[in-house]
């Protein structure tokens, strides 16, 4: 438990940081989800608003160094190795 003013507050911006965090993460899954979800259906316009949306999602979490830049590059490009593998 912390004893001293500096250690109550960096225990509180912790516990801020990780709920933010939690959140970004959060939100990047719930994307991959929808556009894996979208490749399977087939259509061509909801597969490309939903792997946009994963990217963008994916990229913005990178900018927040929520996750690193070269994770949010490499979910992109599984995400963009299914689609090519389904529509093949």
């Amino acid at each position: 438990m912390a004893n001293n003013k500096s250690a109550k507050k960096r225990n509180r911006q912790t516990v801020a940081r990780t709920a933010r965090n939690r959140s970004i993460k959060s939100r990047v899954k719930n994307a991959r989800k929808a556009a894996l979800a979208a490749i399977l259906t087939g259509d061509k316009d909801v597969i490309a608003a939903k792997v946009a949306i994963y990217a963008s999602t994916a990229d913005k979490a990178a900018n927040k160094n929520v996750i690193h830049k070269n994770a949010a590059s490499r979910f992109k490009s599984r995400i963009a190795a299914a689609l090519a593998k389904a529509s093949a």
